[in-house]
């Protein structure tokens, strides 16, 4: 549980999420209220896909996180299934008013794709990444960006994405890259943010997402046991704390 100076309850925090596989989605959810630290009440999960899925009153929240998704947000309209078009058609009413507000949200790789579409930025395949962990550095505006403070100038995070920003949207502030993809994380506005990497992602939740997706196209399928092996190497836990600096800055009161 999240507690504030206060001592008061906070508003909870809404998560919008797609992933049709339950293990997939329970492992997402339980991860992020692993890093952010909020308990179940303040951590409340819309699984978009499910299509039971009421209208979001951002009054009654603290803040919005988007989950990664199955989806690739930049398909062509006419391959994407009824699925895809519908939950793209709800986060897009959402992710508007985000915008419109300049409302707290945390785009968790899907984010690029939807807010970037969204907000005008180039959305494409150019800088696609395959399973693995990556080094992620912070731009000059990162290093100064509030949300930021505290994370070393430089830290490992997992990907895995047929998508990635290519041309910023307008007015977007980088914040971070690596070398196989110049735009890991970027800020619109002063209170959204949008990661290419996965912060809220540790090394069972890796293997989780690597076992339920082995057959959709992020690594060769045959090569499970050696992705396993490479993202285990990996030590990604200072991708973690900006989950838990993104809750406590936007916590708000009941």
């Amino acid at each position: 549980m999240l507690v504030l100076t206060s001592g008061m309850p906070i508003k909870p925090f809404a998560l919008l999420a797609s992933r049709s596989d339950d293990v997939a989605a329970a492992e997402e959810y339980a991860s992020l209220r692993r890093f952010t630290g909020l308990g179940p009440d303040e951590l409340v999960r819309f699984r978009l896909e499910s299509g039971r899925v009421a209208p979001l009153d951002l009054d009654d929240y603290s803040g919005v996180f988007l989950g990664g998704s199955p989806f690739t947000a930049s398909t062509p309209a006419a391959r994407k299934d009824a699925v895809q078009r519908r939950v793209e058609a709800q986060l897009a009413g959402v992710l508007t008013e985000v915008r419109d507000r300049d409302f707290p949200f945390l785009g968790l790789c899907y984010g690029v794709g939807m807010m970037g579409g969204l907000a005008g930025g180039v959305i494409d395949g150019t800088f696609a990444e395959q399973t693995a962990a990556v080094r992620v550095e912070l731009t000059d505006d990162g290093a100064r960006d509030p949300l930021l403070a505290g994370m070393p100038a430089a830290f490992d995070a997992y990907v895995g994405h047929k998508e990635a920003c290519t041309v910023l949207p307008p007015g977007a502030v980088l914040l971070a890259s690596s070398a196989a993809c110049p735009v890991q994380m970027f800020r619109l506005g002063e209170h959204q943010y949008v990661t290419q990497f996965h912060p809220e992602m540790d090394r069972d939740a890796m293997v989780t997402r690597i076992n339920v997706y082995r057959h959709s196209g992020y690594f060769p399928a045959e090569a499970v046991e050696a992705v396993i092996v490479r993202i285990s190497r990996a030590d990604v836990g200072g991708s973690h704390r900006l989950l838990r600096t993104f809750a406590e800055r936007y916590a708000r009161e009941e």
